[in-house]
């Protein structure tokens, strides 16, 4: 995002980013057509260069990756073969913000460390030969590392258990990393990230694989910088604003996601708005604008004639980057758009980050009706755990002093805000376990432009999330229950969702796969792949 210096954006693509293309409508013929096979791919580790992020630029083919972390891994399955999924199994630390649960690892992140230690345990006999006194011994000795004492490492045959890769679980594996990170044993950390892991992931495997790969480049980040260092380290270069905007519009085609989040906020602002003659959006975050037409349209067939329609648009520079140019071309687009449908039609930019609108750059105009539109983008404020400004809340407050008719919000059901970091660490494997394995489903492993599509949109993402710290961790979500305390603490009064906003995204669905769900809950509506929650939309006013 296009911040203050203080508050330095993710260098990635955003979950919350819009493609080019329309974007209310996929047919079949959509989708990604390609039928092949699962490749056997050997990608070839440098040794100078650790940041894959950075040593792949856009993948055209399957081209030699510089990075240990994409390993040589085989698979053998059809890419739409029936999978093993992960996401239905346990239920991790529900709470009544996520009656979803949040399932995919048998292990659980809010636990005494136990079970760790037993998954420790199994490691140890099935792989390092130990008898039962030493795995007592060991065990005991990791379990001081909890409390500060760094365990012991010397114990770990790395080629044994290279070896024996076949019979780790990758999950698993991640997980005792993750751990040893946490723990500040950089031994065994490293043993876990040059002799296992990297031969374990894959951005052309299985969706473990994949994340696998993505999640290994963020401990493998955290590992070798810190601070600031760590963030400049993930600022790659970037792709041409055409070829992102062909990455975006793939995810936007094979994940109901954006489209959820989009028809749900348009269909509540239409019930809220069926009486107003004049009516002014404010979109936090407008990336191509293409929201607004199925709603410019519906609204030009009103009864009695459309209303006149202004929209503000807040920028940020990976918008900007995407595009390939200012707002003035959001607003060209959107005002031709209104007037092929005899719709009146202004547009105002407000070309800044939400961390630095201020009431005057929102153009609000007394006799208009106001809505707020907050897609994906409330979690990039920083709040009170990053600044003692408490951006977050401040422009909820503001919004709220503006007299909105509604206000509409779509976020990840997460929690990653305040965490510490292997909390947050398990939430990200749990949650981009269930997003990788419904990207599965719908486009075959080896497709170069779905690597290409994660690896760009979704891929910086994670990795600022496991390397990143204090301002520089942007990706700062927080499940539902939160949002709403926050909301309310701003004066806000929930809108309950009608039935007319369920009809339009339940519409939505038939076009994707069946394990998606979706619930009406505490008045939102909750998005789900399987078990896991993925998007709650809810409006305000």
């Amino acid at each position: 995002m296009q911040t203050s210096q203080k508050y330095p954006s993710s260098a990635g693509v955003h979950f919350y980013q819009q493609p080019l293309q329309g974007i209310y409508q996929i047919s079949q013929s959509d989708r990604c057509d390609s039928s092949s096979q699962g490749t056997n791919i050997s990608f070839e580790a440098c040794k100078e260069q650790f940041f894959t992020l950075e040593s792949c630029p856009e993948i055209t083919g399957f081209m030699n990756c510089d990075s240990p972390s994409y390993g040589s891994v085989s698979s053998n399955r059809s890419p739409l073969s029936p999978q093993d999924s992960q996401s239905s199994h346990s239920d991790h630390h529900r709470s009544p913000e996520n009656t979803y649960g949040s399932p995919i690892s048998s292990l659980s992140s809010v636990d005494d460390g136990n079970e760790l230690k037993h998954k420790l345990r199994e490691l140890e006999i099935s792989l390092l030969g130990l008898d039962e006194s030493d795995i007592v011994d060991s065990c005991d000795n990791w379990g001081s590392s909890l409390r500060g004492a760094p365990p012991p490492s010397a114990k770990y045959d790395w080629n044994l258990i290279a070896e024996n890769i076949p019979k780790l679980d990758l999950k698993q594996v991640l997980i005792l990393c993750a751990q040893a990170v946490s723990d500040e044993d950089i031994p065994t950390a490293r043993g876990w990230i040059d002799n296992i892991l990297g031969k374990m992931v894959s951005v052309a495997g299985d969706p473990s694989q994949r994340l696998g790969a993505y999640l290994l480049e963020g401990l493998r980040a955290r590992l070798e910088l810190s601070g600031s260092l760590i963030y400049k380290a993930l600022k790659c270069e970037q792709p041409t604003g055409k070829e992102l905007m062909s990455y975006m519009h793939i995810l936007y085609q094979i994940c109901p996601y954006w489209k959820f989040a989009y028809i749900s906020a348009n269909a509540a602002i239409a019930e809220a708005m069926a009486n107003e003659s004049r009516i002014h959006i404010i979109d936090f975050q407008i990336a191509q604008g293409t929201q607004w037409h199925l709603l410019i349209q519906a609204l030009a067939h009103r009864p009695g004639g459309p209303p006149f329609i202004r929209i503000t648009g807040v920028d940020d520079s990976q918008s900007f980057h995407a595009r390939g140019g200012g707002l003035e071309i959001v607003g060209e687009r959107l005002s031709d758009f209104a007037r092929s449908y005899g719709v009146p039609f202004e547009f105002h930019s407000a070309a800044m980050s939400g961390c630095e609108v201020e009431r005057e750059n929102l153009g609000v105009r007394p006799g208009e009706a106001l809505a707020v539109n907050f897609p994906y983008v409330l979690h990039h404020m920083p709040d009170e755990s990053v600044s003692t400004e408490n951006h977050r809340d401040r422009l909820l407050r503001l919004v709220k002093s503006l007299s909105p008719k509604v206000v509409t919000l779509a976020e990840q059901e997460s929690n990653t805000n305040t965490s510490p970091f292997f909390n947050r660490f398990m939430e990200t494997l749990e949650y981009y376990t269930a997003m990788f394995e419904s990207i599965d489903v719908a486009c075959p492993r080896d497709d170069k432009k779905r690597i290409s599509a994660e690896q760009h949109c979704v891929a910086r993402d994670i990795v600022n999330m496991v390397a990143c710290e204090g301002a520089e961790r942007v990706e700062r979500h927080e499940l539902f229950g939160k949002w709403k305390l926050r909301f309310s603490m701003a004066g806000f009064k929930q809108w309950p969702l009608s039935s007319s906003v369920m009809t339009a995204t339940q519409n939505l669905l038939r076009d994707f796969n069946h394990n998606y769900r979706l619930e009406q809950r505490d008045g939102a509506l909750c998005l789900g792949w399987m078990k896991r929650a993925l998007v709650t939309s809810s409006a305000w006013r």
